[in-house]
């Protein structure tokens, strides 16, 4: 997950004007690795208390629990920047994307 979450943040770094990385890769992990540890923690959290939003939006309320992670994430690593609504906006949604591909793909079959 943590490779996932460190090329997602290079991806946007790219592709998305307004969402800067540092250009070092360790920093880049570092910060993977703080994403992926905010998703592991405080995701379920977050989604337990925003519920009954998500229920009533037929699941599209997880995109603001994923905004709320990446701006924890913005807040809380000096390494990235997230700047304007509309890199905010597409790398919610790339995350959201992505992160759920990925969660399919790893499910274990019963």
């Amino acid at each position: 997950m943590i490779i996932v979450n460190a090329m997602l943040l290079i991806v946007c770094s790219q592709y998305l004007s307004g969402f800067y990385v540092a250009n070092n890769l360790k920093l880049i992990f570092g910060a993977a690795l703080l994403l992926t540890i905010i998703n592991i923690l405080i995701r379920p959290i977050l989604k337990l208390i925003l519920s009954p939003i998500i229920i009533l939006t037929l699941g599209l309320g997880v995109l603001i629990v994923n905004g709320l992670v990446l701006y924890l994430l913005d807040i809380s690593s000096p390494n990235i920047k997230i700047e304007g609504l509309t890199a905010w906006v597409y790398s919610i949604l790339l995350f959201t994307v992505v992160n759920y591909m990925f969660h399919i793909a790893t499910k274990k079959s019963k």
